[in-house]
Order: structure tokens, then sequence, then C-alpha cells
């Protein structure tokens, strides 16, 4: 089955590397509904998937200086402490394979549907957000504001490994409506890094990493990215993100209903 696993990360890393966004929310669900791997092995393999993915692109933002790293620093402050704590929580738990899988598989379910209406709205919640951006309440609370959606996006990834690409996007899209784009993207993936980083070691000791699986996953994504990075320019955003998000909506109901 290796080679499956191999042609699956190849494939999710085509989609990743043309829109940018997918690797959690298509990887996860795809290893759970197709490969019947148990949602906590999952969610473990596809974090530490996703820092190592992740991490070429942190570094080509970081030369290109199209990072902001105040908000990179806000973000962590929330999502950092959120994440050992949430696996702290998990291991107090000490929740049975079932119970586990049972909240893995909710919280997945939710993380996707959520990604799902992000990806649908963006440009609207965007709309928004400039409306509001030169209220001086957003001003004021803004730093609170970022560091309690690390804090959220910290706790969402750790138990789904979905929420730091799409959602984490879109809600610096509404927080800094003024950012470019290109620099709330490197703002997003290299917060990820580290955030993905700690929430995968903590799913190591927890014992939810498969690293045959994580081997074979990585074998097949890392000239997917590639190859999709250079197709990106030649297929339309406009067409690919409903497409996408039409997808997760799909997978999000299926997952519900998971047993």
């Amino acid at each position: 089955m290796n080679w499956m696993y191999t042609l699956s990360g190849l494939m999710v890393g085509l989609i990743v590397g043309v829109t940018g966004v997918g690797g959690g929310s298509l990887m996860t669900p795809l290893l759970v509904l197709i490969f019947g791997v148990s949602p906590a092995t999952a969610v473990g393999t596809d974090l530490l998937y996703a820092s190592l993915t992740k991490t070429v692109g942190a570094w080509v933002h970081s030369r290109r200086g199209t990072v902001e790293w105040r908000v990179v620093g806000l973000l962590s402050l929330g999502s950092l402490p959120a994440a050992v704590l949430t696996i702290l929580l998990l291991k107090y738990l000490n929740l049975d394979k079932q119970a586990f899988g049972s909240l893995v598989t909710h919280v997945l379910s939710v993380a996707l549907l959520l990604t799902a209406v992000a990806l649908l709205f963006k440009e609207q919640i965007r709309k928004v957000a400039i409306r509001g951006e030169g209220n001086e309440l957003h001003h004021r609370y803004l730093p609170v504001a970022t560091v309690v959606t690390g804090l959220v996006v910290g706790a969402l990834v750790t138990v789904s490994s979905i929420g730091a690409g799409v959602l984490g996007t879109v809600a610096l899209l509404f927080l800094y409506p003024g950012m470019p784009t290109v620099k709330v993207i490197g703002t997003d993936i290299i917060h990820a890094v580290p955030l993905t980083a700690i929430a995968g070691m903590g799913h190591l000791a927890l014992g939810t990493v498969d690293f045959v699986l994580l081997g074979s996953l990585l074998l097949g994504s890392l000239p997917g990215i590639y190859i999709g990075s250079h197709l990106s320019s030649k297929i339309p955003e406009k067409v690919l993100r409903p497409l996408l998000a039409t997808m997760l909506l799909i997978i999000g109901l299926k997952m519900v209903f998971y047993k």
C-alpha cells in the first residue's frame, strides 16, 4: 500500500502547489475515509507532514521578505501554548482509542465545514473587513484579537490538523485587510511551521504518528508541490476555489457520519 500513499501525497501536493491550500484538509480525511487509517494517527502523521512540507515555503517567504513578523509573534503567542495545553489535556483525559477517534472525527468534520465556508466567502469576508478597518475598536483590540485567533487555530490544528492553512489565512484577511495577499500567505505559512511541528511532536509523544506512512506521503507530495507551484499561474483561482470548497464540503459531511 505504500505506493498508494505516495500517489495520494503526489495528488494532494499538486493541489497544494496550485492553490496554496488543502494540505491537512485533504490529506487527513483521505487517510481516514479511503485508507482506513485511524483518525488520531492520520492527524498526528499529517501534522509532522505539514511541518516538513511547509518549511520550504516558509524559507522562501522569509528570504523574499513577505512576512509580517509582528503578526507571526502575536499568533504564536496564542497558538503555541494552545497546542501544548491541548496535547496535555488529551494526555490527561487518556481517552481510549475509540473515544479519541470519535473526538478527532467530530472536530475534523467541523473544521472541514468551516474551511469550505471560509474558502467560498473569502472575498466577501475581506470586503467586510475593509469597511471596518478604520474603526477605532478594530485598531484598539487588534493585538488581542490576533492572539485569540492564534489560540483557537492552535487548539483546532492540534486536534484535527486543519486550520493553519485556509482558516488562518481568512482570519488574517479579516484582521489585516490592508496586508498584501502575498504577505498574508507568507505570514500564515511561517506561523504554521512551528505550530504543526509542536502539535506533531505532541502526537508523537501520544503514539499517534506512523513514520512509514509519513515517508510514503513525503515521497509523493514534495515533487507534487513543486510541479503544482509551476502550474498555479495557468489555472485561475476563481475556478479552483469553488471546486476545492465544494470538495471539502462533501468530505466534511461524509466525516460527520463517519463511524
